[in-house]
């Protein structure tokens, strides 16, 4: 292996975000078979994964009821908010859990903090990780947030377009963040060009 040090990080695949949750992202489940596969390449390789996730209070200024812009979702202690059944989260996944201070929204998976209270920043400085794959949900929102942030952050970061899925708010909002993350430096991957670090090591 190479000087540099790849992790995954899987952003908020969670029930709420896929078809039948309260705020369902379109085609959102379809993430979960691909991300399964390059969570057992980067195990396989001995590589760090990370799962962030949304995990709001009832009551947060990010909620349409309390000025926000969303409907509840991701509730802590809510079925909604529990990782997608089907989600292969190998034992070694760092858990980043982000959204539960009421004041704030939290998008990014740099809000988050790790279950020891670490922020996601330093874990990833101490795991020696210099270059941040990343997939989930959803490309408009938490995926381009924490792309942003890790590219902010000095990490080279490689966006799996092939398992992410946007809101779309407003049409052409997921195009309009690919181009955002790829003006500010992050590259794009697929299962088909995994990275020859992921490799090596799993050969």
């Amino acid at each position: 292996m190479s000087a540099k040090k790849a992790g995954l990080l899987v952003v908020d695949v969670q029930n709420d975000f896929c078809p039948g949750g309260a705020l369902a992202v379109p085609e959102g489940h379809r993430v979960v078979p691909v991300l399964n596969e390059y969570l057992r390449r980067f195990a396989a390789a001995g590589l760090p994964i990370y799962a962030s996730r949304d995990w709001h209070p009832e009551h947060t200024r990010h909620f349409q009821a309390h000025g926000g812009p969303w409907p509840p979702h991701c509730v802590q202690g809510t079925p909604g908010a529990a990782f997608h059944p089907d989600l292969e989260l190998p034992p070694s996944t760092v858990i980043v859990t982000k959204g539960s201070d009421p004041e704030e929204d939290a998008y990014s998976a740099f809000h988050g903090r790790t279950p020891e209270g670490e922020p996601l920043a330093e874990r990833l400085r101490r795991d020696g990780v210099t270059h941040l794959y990343i997939g989930g949900l959803a490309t408009d929102y938490c995926v381009r947030a924490s792309a942003l942030d890790a590219l902010d952050m000095g990490l080279a970061v490689t966006v799996l377009t092939d398992a992410i899925r946007g809101v779309e708010v407003q049409p052409g909002d997921s195009q309009r963040a690919i181009e955002e993350m790829a003006a500010r430096g992050a590259t794009f991957g697929t299962l088909e060009s995994v990275p020859p670090e992921v490799l090596e090591a799993d050969a």
